[in-house]
Parts: structure tokens; C-alpha cells; sequence
């Protein structure tokens, strides 16, 4: 249960968290030497580095391109959250639009299971209780392709231990999985798909059901995805249900899951492959119904990632094919099928004279994230031995270089080659892409933070000897904060060899069994949400109120609009955002007209600078409309406001009554670009 908490009460919890925090971070008062996370937030964000002070668990590991790639992700994850209006945000996949997004917010609903893992271990609880309520409530998840959604919001509430807020969904979650039953074949008791709603396109099945020739859509097939899916929603609404209380529908649903993993064990599974695999429900002259496909795919392991299959020889064996070269490991990344299959790599689509995106042994994050999840399930709740830590760490360092492109710079791409290395589809729509996880397997894999419900946290971190020592701070666990320290030899933080935890910032005493460590965090402690002013200007339908205009760039169907979809980043390689380039003059204005007058006294500027092009402006002016007359507005400042480049800029005024606001931008050498305003 919950300890509900008052506000008086969390506040000076929160208060003594940070006087704590301030006291165990000062060297002067005790042994330890620990990181600074202001120094390695300005390090990884520079400008923007209080949303990362604000919401996320700062890392430090002994393999430096871990650690680099572990902010990377973040401030890719940070560039996805989109805000929709009132509280309500969506993760976006893509990060500028596709035609196959679900209007008006921009989401699929293939990779939501990741977004959640991901977003679970961010503090400010708005962006996944947004999203949560946009796909179970709002229709978010609108079954366009394969999901587990449920799963993911019950990890979620492993985290948070919100209990009153996962429930809330349980009649959606139900709906949404009955509504599977349209994938559902009685006769063998298992769902089917074909490969393009599994988010897999040219797949073994696919390929072979059109003889070879294509593959992109068809090859209907009963899947070790979409049926270990639909277990892993069956379990988390079962669980959920007993959170409500609910034993008929707990009950119901830990049938279903227990049904439907004894029918993937006994039809899905390939002896002769040793492998998980597809059976075909196509029958056409190139495949016959009820046989499997001819080759090992890397879907095969999705049963582990909800740690589905029963803890035998038989089963544990089919990771061999996950750490051989022979099969789906190549030299830069896991292959999505294995060489022997007879249109391994073969390119059916092309895409502006590239190759296109094909699952038929490529390497994609999406499943390689799901893969190395799985194999951190191994290795945590199975006894074996196949797979050892090292191979974790094998594949967290492969998948790790994918971030990195052939010139250095950091940007996750929607496809690898395993076998020659580098990206495969890169082009304008596929930079910096949230289709896969990673952060989640630092810190529930790495550094071996298991959630689970109860009040003792087990930690058991994947290392091996090539890892010295990692740090993992400030992670906000059923409203604890964790700070977990792992050391050698005990010369890195001063705090002792092994691992060492705080817990609101008090050491803890850890006990250490077989590989696994165990600390008593305590009950859960709610911290209820903050409720968020709404940003009046925010316009994602791109049509009505509010209405942009400018001095420059102002048609409808150009960037002007990007100024207020409520989408912020700062890469260079990808734009949105409103500029003054083409201008003829060292002045130009930006104004909204909201269609109706509202009370405003702050406006928030996120200015784009690259150093060459773009910089933050010289100066500016903020007016509202009075009548015929653009009026400025009396500034709260004691001193003149100057904004920064690659950040939120929070520029508070008297508070006036307004229908229309104007920004002027100076700008005397370089041009002004503006990836969002926010009016509030």
C-alpha cells in the first residue's frame, strides 16, 4: 500500500533530501569523492542542463563510451517528449513527422513498450503519466502494430509504485486486449500477424510466403512476438487487477498468460532449429500452413523479455545462438536472422536510390534493445549456463558503438550492417531515432537495479573485470532516493570496494548473496503530481487558434508553425524550427494571436544555435496587443534579460490580459531561429 503523504511533509522531505545530498557530496565533511552532477550535466547538455538536473539519474562508468552514450540517450529522449496541452505528453518515435504517424501528436505505437522502460526512470512523473493516459485513454494505442503496453505501465509502476494511477487503467488495458482477439486463431490458441503490424517488414515468413520476391507486407504468421506480447499484458493486467483488488479479473487474465505460455512452449517451439520460432498461417503454393519457417530469427528470443519460457536445458540453449557468430551474432551488432537463410541481406526496397528497411538480417535497435533486456532477464532469474555477464557486456558495447556515426558524432539511426558496421538506412527521416531502449539496460542491467513490489530492492549488477567502477545517482524509486556506487578496489569514491548504496541519501546496509545484493528501501512513498499552468500558445493541429504570423517565413505550410507544435531540440541535422533567414533586415518579429484573450505573465523562448548560422539573438522586445497597438510588456527583472542559445528561456512580466503577443528579435550577424515559444 501507498503511505499517502501531505504537501507540508514532502516538502521537507524534498528539503532534507537536498541538504543531505549537499552534505554527502562535500568532501570536506566525509570520505567519499563522488561526482558532481552539476559538472557532468553542463559537460553532456551545456545550456540545458537543468531539465537533466530535474529528471534524470546522473551515471558515471569506467567505460567512458557507455557513459557518453548513456547522456546521448537522454537528450535524444528529452527531444521526443512532446508536449500536447494541458499536462498531456506523448513520446514520439520518429522525430519530425511521418505519414504513417498517428495525427494530430505524432506516435506509433510499435515501440511504446520502450518509451516506457525508458521514461520510467525520469523523475518529473507529467511525461509517462501523460503518455500512459494518451495510449490507454485517449486511444494512443491504436493496435497499428504489435504492443505491451500493459507490461510496460506495470514496469513502470514497479518504479514508481503508484498504485492508484495504474489501476486507473485497468478497464483500457482489458479493452485493448480483447480486442487482439482479432488476431486470434482458436484451433491452435495462439495470436498471428503478418509481418508489417509486427514492425518487422521482410521478415523469413513474408519473404518466403511470396516466393521470394518481396515481403513487405503478408506472410501471416503465428510469432513468438506478438503471442510472448500479449503474455506479458496478460501477466501485468493480472497484476494490476490484484492491485485493485480484483480476483475474478486477476485470475481470469493469469489463465490466459499461463494458457498461452504453455501453447508458445509446446507450438513454438522448433527442436530441430532449437529456437523459438515463426509457423506459418499463410498456405499458398510457396508455404503450407503449420510449418515453420526455415531459419533462426532473432524474434525468436522475445519470449525472454517477459521472462516467459520455463528455466530447462532445452530452452536456455537456444542463447547460444545469440552469442555465436555463426548465427545471429555478427561483428558490429546482432543479426536479425542468420546467415544460412537463403535471402540473408537481400534487397528487395530502395528508398531515394538507398537501401530501405528490412528485417531479413539487418541489425536494428529496436530488437537488439529488446534482446539484451531479455538476456539481463536470463541472467537474473534463470540458472544457467550459456550466457555469462561478459556476453551482456559484449552486447551493450556493440550496441553502444551504433550510436556512435563514422565521423564520431552521436546519432541512433533506425538501421545497422552487423557484418561490415555503420548505418544502413541514414537519411533525413531516420536521425536520432526512439525506436529501442538503452538507459534501462544501464540501469536495470549495468548497475542491476531489479524493481520489484516489495519493500527490499534486489541489485545484482552485469559486470565483469573490464568494469572498474560505475556510479548511479539520484534515482527516484517508489519515492526513495537511490544512489548506488560500484568501486573494485575502493580507490574511485573512497567509499569501499564492492557496491555501496544510499538511500535518501543515508548509507544503507547491503547484504550479499550469490551474486546478488539486497537493501531494505522501505515502504513507498507517494509524491503526488504537480499540476502544470498550461501553455496558451501551444498550437499542434497546425490549423485555427493560435495563429502565428511573422516578418519573414510566415506561410502556413512553411516553419512557422513548428514555432508552436510543442516539439523542442537542438540537433543541427534535423530541423524544427522558425527562422529569420531570407530577411532583409536586422529586425523580424514573431506574434501570436490566440483567438481569445487569456491572463499571461511569463513567456518561455527556446532559441536554436549552431555557432555558425544561428546564435541566440541580440536583443528582443515582448508586446501584447492592445487595440490597434503592440504595447511592451513591464519585465520582473531586476537586471536585462539576455538569451541563451540551446535552452528554455523563462522571461517573467506583469501580468497582463492579452489576445495577441509579439516578440521582436535582434539580430545584427547571424540569423535567429526559434524552435519553440511558449505563452503561459
Amino acid at each position: 500500500m501507498i503511505r499517502q503523504t501531505n504537501y507540508h511533509l514532502i516538502l521537507k522531505q524534498l528539503l532534507l533530501s537536498v541538504f543531505s545530498f549537499f552534505i554527502i557530496s562535500c568532501n570536506t565533511t566525509h570520505p567519499y569523492t563522488l561526482p558532481d552532477h552539476n559538472k557532468l550535466a553542463t559537460a553532456y547538455y551545456q545550456e540545458d542542463r537543468q531539465w537533466y538536473l530535474d529528471n534524470i539519474p546522473f551515471f558515471e562508468c569506467s567505460d567512458k563510451q557507455i557513459e557518453q552514450t548513456y547522456y546521448y540517450r537522454w537528450k535524444l529522449y528529452k527531444a521526443h517528449i512532446r508536449n500536447v496541452g494541458d499536462s498531456r505528453y506523448v513520446i514520439t518515435e520518429f522525430i519530425n513527422h511521418m505519414p504513417w504517424d498517428r495525427e494530430p501528436f505524432c506516435t506509433i505505437n510499435a515501440a511504446s513498450m520502450h518509451h516506457i522502460y525508458e521514461g520510467r526512470w525520469l523523475k518529473d512523473n507529467r511525461y509517462m503519466d501523460g503518455y500512459t493516459n494518451y495510449l490507454f485513454q485517449d486511444g494512443g494505442n491504436d493496435r497499428k502494430y504489435s504492443e505491451s503496453v500493459a507490461d510496460a505501465a506495470y514496469a513502470r509502476y514497479l518504479v514508481n509504485a503508484d498504485a492508484t494511477f495504474v489501476t486507473k487503467h485497468l478497464d483500457s488495458m482489458k479493452y485493448s486486449y480483447e480486442h487482439w482477439n482479432d488476431h486470434w486463431d482458436s484451433t491452435k490458441n495462439l495470436y498471428y500477424i503478418p509481418a508489417m503490424p509486427d514492425a518487422t517488414e521482410y521478415t523469413i515468413a513474408s519473404i518466403d510466403a511470396s516466393g521470394g520476391k518481396d515481403g513487405f507486407e503478408g506472410g501471416e504468421a503465428f510469432r513468438p512476438t506478438i503471442n510472448s506480447y500479449m503474455y506479458g499484458n496478460a501477466m501485468a493486467i493480472s497484476h494490476i487487477a490484484a492491485l485493485k483488488g480484483d480476483k475474478s479479473v486477476s485470475n481470469d487474465y493469469l489463465q490466459k498468460a499461463v494458457a498461452l505460455k504453455n501453447t508458445i512452449e509446446k507450438s513454438l517451439w522448433n527442436d530441430s532449429l532449437g529456437h523459438f520460432t515463426d509457423r506459418f498461417k499463410v498456405n499458398n503454393q510457396y508455404v503450407r500452413y503449420w510449418d515453420f519457417i526455415r531459419g533462426r530469427e532473432l524474434a525468436g528470443m522475445a519470449p525472454w523479455y517477459f521472462s516467459l519460457p520455463a528455466d530447462t536445458k532445452k530452452f536456455n540453449a537456444a542463447w547460444k545462438h545469440v552469442i555465436d557468430t555463426t548465427y545471429l551474432l555478427g561483428k558490429y551488432g546482432l543479426r536479425t536472422n542468420e546467415p544460412a537463410y537463403e535471402y540473408y541481406f537481400k534487397q528487395f526496397v530502395y528508398f531515394e536510390g538507398q537501401r530501405g528497411s528490412q528485417w531479413n538480417g539487418p541489425s536494428w535497435p529496436y530488437q537488439t534493445s529488446q534482446v539484451i533486456t531479455a538476456m539481463a532477464n536470463l541472467l537474473n532469474h534463470y540458472k544457467q549456463d550459456v550466457v555469462t555477464n561478459t556476453d551482456y557486456l559484449h552486447l551493450l558495447r556493440q550496441y553502444t558503438k551504433q550510436h556512435f556515426l563514422p565521423n564520431g558524432n552521436l546519432n541512433l539511426v533506425e538501421n545497422y550492417d552487423p557484418n561490415l558496421g555503420g548505418p544502413i538506412v541514414y537519411y533525413y527521416w531516420s536521425n536520432h531515432y526512439n525506436h529501442s531502449s538503452y538507459n534501462n539496460l544501464i540501469i536495470s542491467g549495468l548497475c542491476g537495479l531489479r524493481p520489484s513490489t516489495g519493500d527490499t530492492l534486489e541489485i545484482n549488477p552485469l559486470i565483469d573485470e573490464s568494469i572498474d567502477y560505475f556510479y548511479l545517482s539520484d534515482i527516484r524509486y517508489h519515492g526513495h532516493t537511490l544512489t548506488l556506487i560500484y568501486d573494485k578496489d575502493g580507490n574511485r569514491y573512497k567509499a569501499g570496494k564492492g557496491l555501496t548504496v544510499f538511500i535518501d541519501n543515508k548509507k544503507a546496509d547491503v547484504t550479499h548473496s550469490q551474486g546478488t545484493y539486497k537493501v531494505f528501501v522501505g515502504a513507498p512513498v507517494l509524491i503526488p503530481p504537480v499540476k502544470q499552468a498550461s501553455n496558451v500558445a501551444l498550437n499542434v493541429h497546425r490549423k485555427g487558434y493560435p495563429l502565428p504570423t511573422a516578418s519573414v517565413n510566415a506561410l502556413a505550410d512553411t516553419s512557422i508553425y513548428q514555432a508552436i507544435d510543442g516539439k523542442i531540440w537542438y540537433f543541427p541535422e534535423i530541423t524544427n524550427r522558425w527562422t529569420t533567414v531570407g530577411s532583409t533586415s536586422h529586425t523580424d518579429w514573431l506574434a501570436i494571436d490566440f483567438g481569445k484573450p487569456f491572463e499571461i505573465s511569463s513567456a518561455k523562448i527556446y532559441p536554436f544555435a549552431d555557432g555558425n548560422t544561428f546564435a541566440a539573438p541580440d536583443d528582443f522586445t515582448i508586446e501584447y496587443q492592445k487595440g490597434e497597438q503592440w504595447i511592451p510588456v513591464k519585465l520582473t527583472p531586476d537586471k536585462p534579460v539576455k538569451l541563451i542559445g540551446n535552452t528554455g528561456n523563462t522571461i517573467g512580466f506583469k501580468k497582463i490580459t492579452a489576445t495577441a503577443m509579439r516578440i521582436t528579435f535582434k539580430h545584427e550577424l547571424k540569423q535567429v531561429a526559434i524552435s519553440e515559444i511558449e505563452y503561459y
